[in-house]
């Protein structure tokens, strides 16, 4: 296995358990390690210090485990039943009312650059990196070994390996084979997947437990769901009692899938209209004042250079929800930019406040769900960011 020697004092982050490796700490690498390899790490006196998969970029290793161990069928069958036991925990699996759940979110569960998302009987693998991209077929076999009720697996990773990587990039089923739609059930709503076109695995998990507390704040209201998506908070709102809900979304498939799933769930509902427009276009354009808006955006910022316009853009889109929103009405903002602090995008939501001469005053601060777990080593994990805000 090849060797990696660190720089003098660059050993400390390893020492404290963070599982990545930055090209920069890197002295010396004893041999010619390919993408996806693993590699041992070690501190500039030669004290092993953890193995990982190698790959070109700004974080060059991702560390698998800080001990000496083979990293084999066993290895990682242990550390998928790991991950299952949290999800089992946290009373997400064999549920008459959930049949989805995140069985593996990278870092959280120690397997840096793998994703897996459980749709009833099929789970949908996603790899971040070319080490668990060479790994689908064996990690694959694994799942539907560990989890009783996981009989398909399906690989969706074209869109999310490094892009220059010079591997071979397909996606389809591993193990079985199963429709390519699905209707999830998430809190006893239902809502079609599409694995293959849709974004991420299909569906976004992570939302579901704030998606149930708008579901509390709608009775009576009239809602916004900006970058609706697959519609999942207008089908929470609409449940909820809400007396109007407007979804937007620039995409028209996904005011498509909107329709569809609000069909799925409320086949009689008139109340509800769907808009295929850009979100600032929406706001200029409409007169319409709002009870509640929900603000969704994908991640303004995927690397840390945009991070300053990212928190302009986060400014600019809360500044015009609050131009919109009713006195005494409920906002909902989110960042699922990873590189984005919680201190940050707090700061966005109030400076956008004080231009709109709005007091606002925090009534919950969300987060992701159990089943996509911080490492408590690796801070960058908490990358889903929200606040729920009254405005006078």
């Amino acid at each position: 296995m090849t060797a990696i020697t660190l720089k003098p004092k660059r050993e400390e982050s390893l020492l404290r358990f963070h599982p990545w490796v930055f090209s920069g700490a890197i002295q010396k690498i004893n041999g010619n390690p390919e993408e996806g390899d693993l590699v041992e790490v070690r501190g500039n006196n030669g004290d092993f210090l953890g193995i990982g998969h190698y790959q070109i970029g700004s974080i060059a290793i991702r560390i698998l485990s800080f001990e000496k161990c083979e990293i084999d069928d066993h290895f990682w069958k242990k550390r998928i039943e790991q991950a299952f036991q949290v999800r089992s925990a946290a009373a997400l699996v064999n549920s008459p009312t959930n049949n989805t759940y995140r069985l593996v979110h990278g870092e959280g569960d120690q397997m840096p650059g793998l994703i897996v998302d459980v749709y009833d009987d099929t789970a949908v693998i996603q790899a971040h990196s070319v080490g668990m991209h060479l790994m689908r077929q064996k990690l694959a076999e694994i799942i539907v070994l560990v989890v009783p009720n996981v009989k398909c697996v399906y690989y969706k990773s074209e869109t999310t390996l490094p892009y220059k990587a010079p591997i071979e990039r397909e996606d389809g089923y591993l193990v079985g084979k199963q429709s390519d739609t699905f209707k999830a059930i998430e809190n006893g709503l239902q809502f079609e997947i599409d694995w293959l076109k849709g974004q991420k695995t299909g569906f976004f998990i992570d939302q579901r437990e704030n998606r149930s507390l708008l579901e509390h704040y709608s009775k009576g209201k009239s809602v916004l769901n900006m970058f609706c998506y697959t519609g999942g908070f207008s089908v929470y709102a609409l449940r909820g009692g809400a007396e109007v809900v407007h979804s937007v979304d620039s995409s028209s498939k996904a005011i498509d899938l909107t329709n569809h799933n609000v069909q799925l769930n409320f086949p009689e509902a008139t109340n509800h209209q769907s808009f295929a427009e850009d979100a600032f276009k929406f706001f200029s354009s409409s007169d319409k004042q709002y009870d509640v808006i929900v603000l969704d955006p994908p991640a303004f910022a995927k690397h840390r250079d945009a991070v300053r316009n990212a928190l302009k853009g986060y400014k600019r889109l809360n500044l015009k929800a609050l131009e919109t929103i009713k006195p005494g009405g409920i906002l909902f903002t989110f960042s699922c930019s990873q590189v984005i602090s919680k201190d940050q995008f707090r700061l966005a939501v109030f400076s956008a406040a004080a231009e709109a001469k709005r007091n606002v005053r925090i009534l919950h601060q969300l987060t992701q769900p159990a089943d996509h777990p911080i490492n408590i080593y690796h801070p960058e994990g908490e990358y889903l960011k929200g606040l729920v805000v009254y405005v006078e």
